[in-house]
């Protein structure tokens, strides 16, 4: 089963759409019953989106580290 912390340690994997079909699938599951995942997921990809004028691309290691803490530290105790 997979837990908030698992979507934030995957984010930026599943955005750039390198996980196995089974985790993908999964994590979608998760997405689909926690309303916060789904809008972190959202917000992260409009964000992209927005910035690279509609074009995804990979984090620097650097800043998806950054964000990966920040976003650990706001979910801690808030979801499973």
């Amino acid at each position: 089963m997979i837990g908030c912390k698992d979507v934030m340690q995957e984010l930026s994997n599943f955005l750039e759409g390198t996980l196995d079909e089974d985790f993908k699938r999964d994590l979608r599951s998760h997405l689909t019953n926690c309303q916060h995942c789904q809008v972190v997921v959202d917000t992260t990809r409009k964000t992209i989106e927005l910035y690279c004028d509609g074009e995804l691309f990979p984090l620097p290691t650097a800043v998806r580290d950054r964000l990966h803490e920040v976003l650990r530290q706001k979910l801690q105790g808030k979801c499973t």
